[in-house]
């Protein structure tokens, strides 16, 4: 199914100082004029970028083609501002006050994005349906746009993987974001050529599980001609968009206060909104008795429902883009979930 997309940039300058970067995407013949209709708003994981859910997207649209009661009228996604394009067009104001980037600047963005605050944007978000669809990172930014006010126009939300923990010892412990954050500084950063970087990105265990679709999208998008503003001296060859120092920045602070808001602020939007939670049935990342307390007594058992996204760990979007467009549609359509059991560990 080919997608159709269009690309914008929202500028709020100078109330907001960083560029945001989006794309809307449609399938004609299949977008919706029907008030009622949705528009789904998507929020990516750390290290990744807006186009990372295309296969994603094109899998929900395939259920849209089907005889669905469900109605849908674009899908928009959206970059973390150090993230994607995005990092491109902020790359020299990011050089100075971004040792640490807070996961509640994402969220600031978005909120932006969504209200009009911003010049760019040719659409009132304000009267549409807006359903929000985070991973990772992005559910925690979409956790704490709602604590913003004007509060965007959302019916409801589902997260994949949310990264909102309690303390420990019920949450991760600090050692665990001191590995995301060495790596992020170590993360090999320069090739030859995007073919190159396709071919040992291929190689790697960690990149093998990807989903060929997301790779390729990795590379397409994920990635930019040198030279640049930190390699101004490397005339040839691609490196990250998002810079290994901002990923560490998006990790660098142990005490994340984007991350413990999100968290105690879950109860509470769970008791407002509908609230999906997606995790994958590897417990990777997260151990399993995690997402048992996150269940149980971050959410007070207020969320609408837990589902499990099967042969997937955290990186749902990156390895199972199909069982994830499968959860998310039997969430559109209201698709009773399993019951969730808890771990016995």
């Amino acid at each position: 199914m080919s997608l159709s997309c269009e690309s914008y940039v929202c500028d709020a300058r100078p109330d907001y100082p960083l560029l945001i970067t989006a794309k809307r995407y449609w399938v004609p013949g299949l977008a919706s004029d029907d008030p009622s209709a949705l528009t789904l708003i998507l929020t990516h994981g750390t290290g990744y970028h807006k186009e990372q859910w295309e296969p994603t997207i094109e899998h929900l649209y395939e259920h849209l083609a089907g005889q669905s009661p469900v109605r849908v009228r674009d899908v928009w996604s959206i970059d973390c501002p150090n993230h994607g394009e995005a990092a491109v067009l902020n790359e020299q104001t990011l050089r100075w006050g971004y040792h640490i980037f807070n996961w509640e600047e994402y969220a600031r963005a978005v909120h932006i994005f969504l209200t009009g605050q911003g010049r760019g944007i040719d659409v009132d978000f304000s009267k549409r349906n807006l359903i929000g669809i985070g991973h990772s990172m992005g559910a925690v930014a979409l956790i704490l746009c709602s604590t913003f006010s004007p509060k965007p126009a959302f019916r409801s939300f589902i997260f994949a993987e949310p990264m909102c923990f309690p303390p420990e010892p019920y949450g991760l412990p600090d050692k665990f974001t001191t590995f995301l954050t060495t790596g992020a500084e170590k993360r090999r950063d320069i090739f030859e050529s995007r073919e190159e970087a396709l071919l040992w990105l291929k190689s790697r265990a960690g990149f093998k599980v990807w989903d060929e679709r997301v790779l390729k999208a990795f590379v397409d998008h994920g990635m930019r001609d040198l030279p640049t503003v930190d390699y101004p001296d490397k005339t040839s060859g691609v490196t990250l968009k998002c810079t290994r120092a901002q990923e560490a920045a998006c990790y660098r602070d142990h005490t994340n206060t984007g991350r413990v808001r999100a968290y105690n602020y879950l109860a509470t939007l769970c008791a407002v909104y509908p609230v999906h939670v997606l995790y994958g049935a590897v417990d990777d990342y997260i151990p399993s008795q995690v997402k048992d307390y996150i269940l149980t007594e971050g959410t007070q058992g207020k969320h609408t429902s837990a589902r499990r996204v099967q042969n997937s760990g955290h990186l749902m979007v990156q390895t199972q883009p199909k069982g994830l467009a499968e959860a998310i549609w039997a969430v559109l359509e209201g698709v009773p979930a399993p019951v969730w059991v808890l771990s016995k560990l």
